[in-house]
């Protein structure tokens, strides 16, 4: 039987940051502090988010969480996003620099463009920090994330968990992993690799990495998987919940929905209703709360000249360096367990238990 996390590390450290969930943004990139309890730090912190696309979370997450996070510290900020255009990403750096910008947090389309984003910043002196994403070859300070390594293990965990849990002792499975040009996905795929490798009885018979984090792309690719295997496919390790839905779709368009045995990540509504209703076995939350609080206590450090703590350093293969890190410790969520993410105010009860789902909410007393 795989192992099991709990909530508990997250929200304590959720806790520790002493962040509060905040509600909808007013559409306004920037902002200052104005009195907040970390008071007036002197200097400006720039954020780039990196598209609308790939995942909800940047949005709908991390821009609120950030700016209340700032706020609180009393730091004056900017918090633009790519839409998943590497020029544009330059622009909004090169603009946030001019503005006066003293440390700038990226979430990088690619290394190549990250690491002369970051070129250009440390010829302005400005010190960057690389959000969520390592930018291989690059020259960020610091780099804010969760164990990566972790998330794929957890799937990887999960998967033979659902399997073995569903009766299934053999049979084949599919990897259908994020983009080959971030290196979280790599990370992801390493660690399940990690954890399924060694189990002989289930065959590992496809795995392509989907362009862009594109779910569309995603249902494409894996219905060619599905129809090479002729249908053959018992389990699916899918990097994230959009990719997981992609190939959701798929097994209902062939009749072959309610398996069970597909992972996820992000804990977003739609993967923890597939997980409620019975379409997919898992997911991964990582408590962006707790990142977004990481980057912007990391963020206050550097603009008062204060020394950063880490948790370790994390391997710059291009680079041929070590970054020094926070990293950060992602959950495995089961359908027993998808009421931690609501109590962690991650989603709301509204969201979540509508319609169809309302039953199952009822019974796993999420309210």
């Amino acid at each position: 039987m795989a192992r099991r996390s709990t909530l508990t590390t997250a929200i304590a450290a959720a806790l520790v940051f002493g962040l509060a969930a905040c509600g909808s943004d007013d559409g306004g990139d920037s902002g200052s502090g104005g009195g907040g309890g970390g008071g007036e730090a002197a200097g400006k912190v720039g954020v780039i988010l990196p598209d609308t696309e790939s995942s909800v979370r940047w949005e709908n997450f991390d821009r609120p969480y950030l700016e209340a996070a700032f706020e609180d510290a009393g730091v004056e900020y900017d918090i633009q996003n790519a839409e998943g255009d590497a020029q544009r990403q330059a622009t909004i750096a090169e603009q946030m620099i001019t503005e006066g910008a003293t440390v700038l947090a990226i979430v990088n389309l690619d290394s190549a463009s990250g690491a002369q984003i970051q070129e250009q910043a440390a010829a302005e002196g400005v010190q960057t920090i690389d959000y969520d994403r390592l930018t291989l070859g690059g020259s960020a300070e610091y780099y804010v994330s969760f164990d990566n390594t972790e998330v794929g293990r957890l799937q990887g965990q999960g998967l033979a968990q659902c399997l073995e849990e569903n009766g299934v002792t053999q049979g084949n499975i599919a990897f259908l992993n994020g983009s080959p040009d971030d290196n979280n996905a790599t990370l992801f795929s390493a660690g399940a690799h990690e954890e399924l490798d060694p189990l002989t009885q289930y065959t590992q018979v496809a795995e392509q990495a989907v362009p862009g984090w594109d779910n569309q792309e995603a249902a494409t690719i894996f219905e060619q998987m599905y129809t090479q295997a002729g249908g053959n496919i018992q389990g699916v390790l899918a990097a994230n919940d959009g990719l997981a839905n992609s190939v959701i779709q798929i097994l209902g368009r062939n009749n072959a929905a309610g398996a069970n045995n597909v992972t996820g990540q992000d804990a977003t509504v739609e993967g923890l209703q597939n997980i409620l209703a019975g379409d997919q076995c898992m997911t991964v939350y990582k408590s962006i709360r707790e990142e977004a609080g990481a980057l912007a206590e990391l963020a206050v450090a550097l603009i008062n000249g204060e020394e950063a703590e880490t948790t370790g350093t994390v391997e710059d293969s291009e680079g041929g360096r070590d970054v020094p890190s926070i990293l950060l410790t992602p959950v495995s969520i089961f359908r027993d367990n998808v009421k931690d993410v609501v109590d962690d105010e991650f989603v709301t009860a509204e969201d979540l238990c509508t319609g169809e789902f309302a039953d199952a909410c009822t019974e796993l007393g999420i309210e």
